[in-house]
Order: structure tokens, then sequence, then C-alpha cells
């Protein structure tokens, strides 16, 4: 831990020209009082590191010097192309191989060009997880799983109350949540208990295996099995054209297949296909009057009596008023 921690202040100082007690203690997460021992350290091994006092000072390696631990191993290579994601990182236990890899790849940059990665990430940055999924906790197996994935180890876990032999491939995170493919299914990783991680073997990839082809294909077929009812409902222009952000992706193509000719009005007729009719139900409110069921008639009826209820409390009425 210590010569890990030694070798990035290290290559910060390189990568950086110069830095504080302070801003070093910030960037490697432990005190000033722990900075100053590790300077005294690399120095005793032959480091020429050096503190620059007064106005502005802070700890500086002798002009010229360039270390030789600026090449890659073969997890921070992996790491690297993943540090867009940095809290995917820490949630799979990658988060100090990806610094470490971020911070060698700044050292081997020309000194005109080590401003580029500050400079990249003020001006773009990824959020991969979910809107209002702010402190759920990542899955317990989440590490497991992902030691298994980098080195092709199988592992044996207990997946919703059966126990389970699995070849790892690849993991996704879709929205904030963690899945685990292999090389015929698509696992949640949160329902994973008790995972066991064989390192002493390795199972023998499929090359010709493409992990991002493989979940799209996946997630598209779970998307359209979801879709097990019907509704026929009448649009406006407004609605038809709000069909793309308020209806279910997985639907949207075969609703807009099915459009029908446009009435004197301008209303077309589209046959809609819906997780269930309570779906359906949540997802109509969500056109207002822009969007009329036709069938089947438990759900025009409900959609009438919603309407009804919305006519209460808006009719005539000001606001805070007591419906009659």
């Amino acid at each position: 831990m210590r010569a890990a921690r030694l070798m990035s202040l290290v290559l910060l100082l390189q990568a950086r020209g110069g830095m504080t007690a302070a801003e070093l203690s910030r960037e490697l997460e432990v005190s000033e009082r722990t900075v100053h021992r590790d300077v005294l350290a690399l120095s005793g091994a032959g480091v020429p590191v050096y503190a620059d006092r007064g106005r502005g000072g802070g700890y500086r390696l002798l002009e010229g010097y360039r270390t030789r631990l600026t090449g890659l191993d073969r997890a921070e290579a992996q790491a690297l192309f993943l540090s867009g994601v940095p809290d995917a990182l820490r949630e799979m236990g990658l988060g100090e191989v990806a610094a470490t890899a971020r911070l060698k790849a700044s050292a081997a940059l020309p000194p005109g060009a080590r401003d580029a990665p500050e400079t990249a990430a003020q001006r773009f940055h990824l959020d991969a997880p979910g809107w209002f999924a702010h402190g759920k906790p990542s899955p317990e197996a989440l590490p497991a799983l992902a030691r298994a994935v980098w080195g092709d180890h199988p592992v044996t876990a207990l997946y919703r109350g059966t126990r389970r032999t699995l070849q790892p491939y690849g993991l996704v995170l879709k929205a904030g949540v963690w899945y685990l493919a292999t090389r015929s299914a698509i696992y949640r990783v949160e329902r994973f208990a008790e995972v066991e991680v064989h390192s002493e073997r390795r199972f023998d990839r499929d090359p010709g295996f493409d992990l991002a082809a493989f979940w799209s294909e996946r997630a598209a077929d779970f998307a359209r099995s979801l879709l097990t009812a019907r509704v026929t409902v009448r649009l406006s222009p407004a609605g038809l054209r709000g069909l793309a952000v308020l209806g279910d992706p997985a639907a949207l193509d075969e609703a807009l297949a099915s459009v029908g000719e446009p009435d004197g009005q301008g209303w077309v007729t589209v046959s809609l296909p819906v997780e269930s009719l309570e779906v359906a139900y949540h997802q109509i409110l969500r056109f207002g009057s822009e969007a009329e069921v036709l069938d089947p008639p438990d759900l025009r009826a409900r959609m009438a009596e919603a309407a009804a209820r919305a006519c209460g409390l808006y009719g005539g009425r000001a606001a805070g008023d007591a419906p009659p």
C-alpha cells in the first residue's frame, strides 16, 4: 500500500512540476504528516525530491529527473479505458488502480500536454447512473464478480436461492443497475450471494463474443418480453409527437408502424404494446387531453373516471378550494 502511494507521489510531482504538502495530502488522501514522511523516504531511496521554501513553495523533483515507473501494467491499462466512469470503478474495487494508471499516463505526456486530463475533465463528464439513485449501495457481490471477469475465472454463487457455477464474461452498468453477462444469459448482480471466485482456474472465452452486441440484443429481447398487453389509443398530432418521449421505448417502433390515416381533426389511431393495463393507465395519463383510449373498455372507463376527477379539481374553483 505504501509503495503504491510513494509511486503516486513521485508521479504527481513529475506530472505537475511541484505541489504543496496540503495539495499532496488531498490527492493521496493522507495527512500532511504522512506526506512529509513519504518525502523523506523517497529522498532516502535516492529519488531527487526537495522542498522549495518560501511563498508558493512545496515539493519538487530535481529538474530533468524522469521516473522509469510510467509503464502501465495490464490491470492499469484496462482500468484506464474505464476512467470515464469513476463511480463504477470504485464499486468494482478498481479506484486505486485507475488513479495510478491516470498518473502514469499524465507523467508520460510531454510538458506542454500535461494539463490535458484536467482540461478534458472540466469540459466533459459521463454520468452513468440513473436519476434518483443517489445513496443506493453498490451490490456486495460486485467486487468479487469484477475480479472474476478481469481474470476469466469461473465462479460459484447463490443466485435467487439457487447455487450456480458460471463463466462471467462481462459486467454491464445500465441506469445505475449492474448486470453480469455469461455466454448465454444475463443476471442482476444485486441478486447474487455467497460468490466464490475460483482464481486457480480460468475458462476459455469465446473469441467471437461481443459484449456490447450481446447486451443490446438481450436487452431488447427482455424489453419486448415485458410487453404482454395491447391498447388502442387515439392520438392528437401533439400526442403522436409525444409518443417517442412519453411512451415505452421498446414499444415505439411497433406503435408507429400501426399508425392509421389521420381523421378530419388530424388525430390518428395507434395500437400500443404495453407491459400491463395498470402500466398503460399511468403512461396514458401523462398524455393528458392529447390521447383517448378506445380499447379495452375497462381501461377506457378508468381513464374517464380520472378525467372526471381532474375536472372536479379544476372546474370553476379557485386554487385551494375544497372540491364539491
